[in-house]
């Protein structure tokens, strides 16, 4: 038996079969996305207890559960940053630490937040394929955009964060 009709008949090894083999990808893109552990977990909770309901619009016809999945996270984490109206990504304070700690710490706050002050439609794209390594087509049925938008919104992603952080290129050059 499909492990989705097991689940949803009430079977719960077939629902801990799905979760365990999709709840962390979809928990880190659900993270990236909205900048919270807490809004992530339940992103990703709502979607698994959607795929459960009897009126849930998944079709095993027209994708893999997967590729829902990320859409359902990423559905479910803009409405979520919306209602919000979240615009900081929510980083946790630094603790003290050695220099070289403390500079790698630092550039990953940067980057976190390079990433969060990217546009909603480049950042889940950005998100999708370096993150995740989601392939650039299930991206397009992820986010229900043509192939030639994925890699549009990718590259401008992309030289977003170049010139977000090129001020950190000429700092690690000095450092060497």
């Amino acid at each position: 038996m499909d492990p989705l009709k097991a689940a949803r008949n009430g079977q719960e090894a077939a629902f801990l079969q799905l979760f365990d083999e999709h709840h962390l990808p979809l928990f880190r893109f659900a993270y990236r996305l909205t900048g919270s552990v807490a809004d992530a977990e339940d992103v990703v909770q709502e979607c698994f207890l959607q795929l459960l309901r009897p009126e849930c619009s998944y079709d095993s016809r027209r994708s893999e559960i997967r590729t829902y999945l990320f859409g359902a996270v990423r559905n479910q984490a803009l409405k979520r940053l919306r209602r919000n109206d979240w615009a900081k990504s929510g980083l946790e304070q630094l603790s003290p630490s050695p220099e070289g700690q403390v500079l790698r710490t630092e550039f990953e706050c940067a980057v976190a937040r390079a990433v969060m002050q990217l546009p909603e439609t480049q950042r889940e794209v950005l998100i999708l394929a370096h993150y995740e390594q989601l392939p650039l087509a299930e991206i397009a049925k992820v986010t229900g955009l043509e192939l030639g938008a994925v890699k549009s919104r990718l590259q401008r992603a992309r030289n977003g964060l170049k010139e977000a952080l090129a001020i950190y290129a000429t700092d690690l050059e000095r450092k060497r």
